[in-house]
This record gives C-alpha cells, sequence and structure tokens, in this order.
C-alpha cells in the first residue's frame, strides 16, 4: 500500500514544500557509479581521486626556443654549435654537449645535461649555429616533474561537483573513469488535448507543447537525469501507460496539467483513487497542486499553465533536487523594488516575475533594484523570459508601493 502524503488544500507554500522534500529525501541514498571522464561533468565525485602520475610527467620546456646550460650563455651575446633537434612527443635522451645547443619545441623532453632554455626570439640561427642575444639563469623556461602534482597527491576532493576544470586535471593524469554518485532520475509527463509538439501547425484550440521541453531543461540545469519526456492526451488509459513506464524507469514523476476543477482532468481523475492528494496551495500562480506515491515512486503534479508549471517547480522542487545533486542552494536576498505592486491576492502568497536593475561600480555589476517584468498571469510564458528572479510577495500584502524592499530568487 503507498503512503499517503498529508493533505494539500490550501496549505501554506512553507508546508506544501516540507512535504515533497519529505517524499523525496530518501532519494539521497543514491548509488555509486562508474563515469567515463567526458561523461563525468556535472556529477558529484563519490571518492577522493589521487593523481597516478606526476605532473608534469617529465621535465619539459615551457617555450620554443634552445635548451643550453646556463653557464653557457652567462656571456651573452654567444655563439653555439647546434646539436639537434626535440619536437613534442619525442624521447629528447640526447645528452646535450658541452658549449651547445639543442633547439626544443614547447612540451618538448629538456635533454640531460641541458638547465635552462633561451626562448626562440631571443637568438638567431645560421648554418648549424644559433646565436644566443639574451643569457638565461638555471630553471628559466624549464618545467620540472611533479611541479603541478605529485603522483599520489590528492588531485579532487570527494564530494566536489564536477565542472570544465576538474575535468581537465582528470585527463591530463590519464584517468578514463570515476566514481560518481548516481543523479537522480525524473520522467516528465505533460497531459492535455490541446497540446501539440513545436513544428506543427496549431489548428484551431491548439497550442504548443513548452511544458514538456521546460520542465526537462529546468531538471537538466539541477543536477537530475531526465530519462522520460512524453506526453498523454485527456486519455486516462494513455495517462495509465504513460505513468507505469515513468515509474519503472525514474525515481521521481513530474506532471503537468490535469489537476484542477475542470471536467478533463486526467492526472487528478487517474491518481486520486491512488492515493493522491489534490488540492491548493496558498500561492499565485500555481495554486491547484497535487503528491502521489506510485509504485513507491513520488509523482509531483503541477498546474499545466506554463508560468504555473516553471513556477512550481522552482519553488517547490529545485531546492531538494539541488541538495540531492550536491549543488549549492540558491538563496534569496533582498532588494528595493523599482515599480510599484497595484494589487497581490490577500491570503495568496505570490510570486511576481522581476528584472535586476545592476549598476557597474569597480569592475563589478552589482544588482541594486528589480522592477517587474510582464503581468502576473499564469500565461505569460514569453514574459518569464525576460525575467532572472522571483519576487515574493507575502500573503498577508495586497500591495506594494515603489521602494519597498522585497525578497527575491534567482532564477
Amino acid at each position: 500500500m503507498n503512503p499517503r502524503p498529508a493533505s494539500v488544500s490550501a496549505r501554506p507554500v512553507d508546508e506544501y514544500r516540507d512535504s515533497i522534500e519529505q517524499l523525496l529525501r530518501p532519494l539521497a541514498a543514491r548509488s555509486v557509479e562508474a563515469a567515463s571522464v567526458p561523461a563525468a561533468l556535472g556529477r558529484q565525485l563519490a571518492d577522493d581521486v589521487r593523481s597516478p602520475v606526476d605532473l608534469p610527467v617529465f621535465r619539459n620546456s615551457a617555450m620554443d626556443g634552445y635548451a643550453v646550460r646556463a653557464e653557457s650563455v652567462a656571456a651573452a651575446p654567444v655563439t653555439l654549435r647546434l646539436a639537434g633537434i626535440v619536437a613534442a612527443g619525442n624521447a629528447g635522451q640526447t645528452p646535450l654537449p658541452p658549449g651547445a645547443a639543442i633547439k626544443v619545441m614547447t612540451g618538448a623532453p629538456i635533454p640531460p645535461g641541458a638547465d635552462c632554455v633561451v626562448p626562440v626570439e631571443d637568438t638567431h640561427a645560421d648554418d648549424g649555429t644559433v646565436t644566443i642575444e639574451r643569457g638565461r639563469g638555471t630553471g628559466e623556461f624549464v618545467r620540472e616533474a611533479g611541479t603541478d602534482v605529485r603522483a599520489g597527491d590528492l588531485l579532487i576532493d570527494a564530494g566536489t561537483m564536477l565542472e570544465p576544470r576538474h575535468i581537465a586535471a582528470l585527463a591530463a593524469v590519464g584517468l578514463p573513469t570515476v566514481s560518481v554518485f548516481s543523479a537522480v532520475r525524473a520522467a516528465v509527463i505533460t497531459t492535455g488535448d490541446e497540446l501539440v509538439p513545436a513544428g506543427s501547425t496549431l489548428r484551431p484550440g491548439q497550442i504548443y507543447n513548452s511544458n514538456g521541453i521546460a520542465l526537462a531543461a529546468a531538471l537538466t540545469a539541477n543536477g537530475v537525469d531526465v530519462v522520460s519526456v512524453e506526453h498523454s492526451t485527456d486519455d486516462p488509459d494513455q495517462f495509465r501507460k504513460l505513468l507505469g513506464a515513468a515509474t519503472d524507469s525514474a525515481d521521481v514523476v513530474f506532471t503537468s496539467g490535469g489537476v484542477s476543477k475542470g471536467d478533463f482532468e486526467v492526472v487528478k481523475d487517474v491518481l486520486a483513487p491512488l492515493g493522491g492528494l489534490f488540492g491548493s496551495v496558498a500561492m499565485q500562480p500555481g495554486g491547484p497542486q497535487g503528491l502521489t506515491v506510485v509504485d513507491g515512486v513520488p509523482v509531483l503534479s503541477f498546474p499545466g499553465n506554463p508560468v504555473s508549471t516553471m513556477v512550481s517547480f522552482e519553488v517547490f522542487a529545485r531546492p531538494i533536487l539541488r541538495r540531492l545533486a550536491g549543488l549549492a542552494p540558491v538563496d534569496s536576498y533582498e532588494l528595493p523594488l523599482r515599480n510599484e505592486v497595484t494589487r497581490s491576492p490577500e491570503g495568496k502568497r505570490q510570486f511576481l516575475r522581476g528584472k535586476l536593475i545592476r549598476v557597474q561600480s569597480d569592475h563589478l555589476c552589482t544588482p541594486e533594484a528589480v522592477e517587474l517584468v510582464s503581468g502576473p498571469g499564469s500565461h505569460l510564458v514569453a514574459g518569464m523570459a525576460w525575467a532572472d528572479v522571483l519576487i515574493d510577495v507575502p500573503a498577508e500584502v495586497t500591495a506594494l508601493p515603489a521602494g519597498t524592499a522585497v525578497r527575491v530568487w534567482s532564477l
């Protein structure tokens, strides 16, 4: 028997978010798996990684130039016999004869006996000799083995979210795979007879299905592995079939649409008999919500208007998903409101879309205020593209004059 989430009827936002976090918290017990280094980008490292090799692996040249003994060029300008050339990738084991120079390319091994490199721009080569115009001291332009990292040294800590710079280091020491925590797997199901895929010709009454793409993008951006994105009509049998496949493959399922009080609410009609509880959360947009557990898999059901779907994800799902993925939290902060809020529904926490007003100072561009973008409507998805924050208006507030300090969340 599936556990029953607590009722969602007319609940405060924070209380409902807590219910979702309780359902998703067990997903923190993730398994560890091997991932190829390129595929590990954005994944959380499960174990400390120690370098298997010295880096640099061998003593090599930092410049295109000539490997010499520093004592041979101390009285520059001086002309030396050219005793050979070493390219990157060559073994470079020919010793440097006394009073001679060996031409080396960047990254090429330093010949035994040489202790510095004279850059090519400080030289003039002519018929088997090279004139050194400027002397160099011992060690100049020579990269010693192990000066970056020694074999056995800690390279990257366990728990690190792997970014491109970490991938570069892992590849440089020759590691083909690393151990990472498995990502939370999510499935997305959008619903509604009116939705058609992008590229289709719209018939009367139809709109493009943006919610599936938008939810998948939001999940991916917050460290989740999206295993499927499907669309169901308002046919209950089709929705049941897609839901069964989703719960078989995912740790959590997200649905959009079909949760309100209309005549064709396929999500609510199918999930309520399975123990799902549907009702209103005291917020705008995104009031109609649903929570169900199907075969042990949490199903989060958001309303279908595009802005309602995205605001619901930002408010309810993103905080816990980022923690599960090991990502840094998205903190809220206060800024003065540039324009007024003339009306906010009493008793509902309103999430308006806002754009940061930034000021340039000391080479930094910092936000100094926030202004409203578009209107409060849950259908204004194009307007949301101009926003970079949500403006959090408390439930007890019905209007805000310009200049009021408001709390904002980065999108």
